[in-house]
């Protein structure tokens, strides 16, 4: 009897050890259905008030700018696998550009990849900031004495009010 107890629980951990090695994948960003898809939009004959009924609201949209004679909406899709503890990994990324004129007439749909992306070096610095830097202890106990005892007592005579109820 022991011997079954034993095989029960040895199976039972390596389903438990398994069961997380299973990846975790999830959708991020617009999410096309069958009827509506980004890719599928017609620059003959969809206007923005369609695309936006067919659709819904782009994840972005372009700087507003006035000069500028075209509007571009983009509908981001992505899906990123996570194993246990490991940092998530992008699988798939999906960005349909939609391009409208001035009249908002679609001009062109441009579809980019995963493989359209390119890294971005940020810079680390850091700003300083002025005056000292205080420890702990300093921070903890640097008010005390410093506290105005004069208007603690909720005088009348202070502007704005003694506070508190009937002050």
């Amino acid at each position: 009897m022991t011997h079954t107890v034993l095989k029960i629980m040895m199976i039972a951990g390596f389903a438990t050890v398994m069961a997380g090695c299973n990846p975790v994948l999830r959708t991020h960003g617009y999410v096309p259905t069958d009827e509506a898809k980004p890719q599928e939009v017609n620059p003959e004959t969809d206007t923005k008030a369609t695309v936006l009924a067919r659709l819904g609201n782009p994840s972005v949209k372009s700087t507003f700018d006035e000069d500028l004679d075209e509007d571009v909406w983009f509908y981001m899709r992505s899906v990123r696998q996570r194993y246990a503890y490991l940092r998530p990994k992008i699988e798939e990324r999906s960005i349909t550009a939609i391009t409208f004129n001035e009249d908002g007439q679609v001009q062109k749909v441009a579809e980019y990849g995963i493989e359209d992306g390119r890294y971005v070096n940020y810079v680390d610095r850091k700003t300083p900031t002025r005056g000292r830097e205080l420890s702990v202890l300093e921070q903890v106990f640097g008010t005390i004495g410093r506290l105005p005892t004069d208007r603690i007592g909720g005088q009348q005579n202070v502007p704005g009010g003694g506070g508190g109820p009937g002050g």
